[in-house]
């Protein structure tokens, strides 16, 4: 979570919201990493999860990714959370849970729908208070 909190922090300092993702492979090192990047790509679909999955599936040159891990800072939105079925991912890692927007525990829950391609072990609340910090304060920010 570490790795994914500081992508966050780098998405902030650039003006994004800061979500990091990392994915870890099946030894634990990490393969690839992004914050989120849709201001600086205009593209609304750039969330750090997804770059981040985008990234590691090149690497690996395959589409699927079952052996590895994808740590993110905040609960994935719906989009992202079906992305993740799509890339067949072995374990969803996330910190800080997302009553309005999140597609996992909240709002759509993908995983749980019928039409779900492949639902990942999912732990959710890790290093939550920090990851919820670390939004609450930039949104704070924005708002003075």
């Amino acid at each position: 979570m570490q790795n994914a909190l500081d992508e966050a922090r780098a998405a902030a300092e650039r003006g994004e919201i800061p979500v990091g993702a990392v994915v870890l492979g099946p030894d634990g090192e990490v393969i690839a990493g992004a914050g989120n990047r849709t201001e600086a790509d205009s593209d609304p679909t750039a969330h750090a999860e997804i770059l981040a999955l985008r990234a590691a599936a090149a690497i690996r040159k395959s589409p699927r990714l079952p052996d590895c891990d994808l740590v993110v800072t905040l609960e994935p939105c719906p989009m992202c959370a079906h992305a993740i079925s799509l890339f067949r991912v072995r374990r969803l890692i996330f910190g800080a849970y997302d009553p309005k927007g999140g597609g996992v525990d909240h709002g759509a829950r993908i995983f749980d729908a019928p039409s779900c391609h492949h639902r990942p072990d999912i732990v959710g609340g890790v290093r939550e208070t920090e990851a919820a910090t670390l939004l609450r304060d930039f949104f704070q920010a924005k708002r003075q």
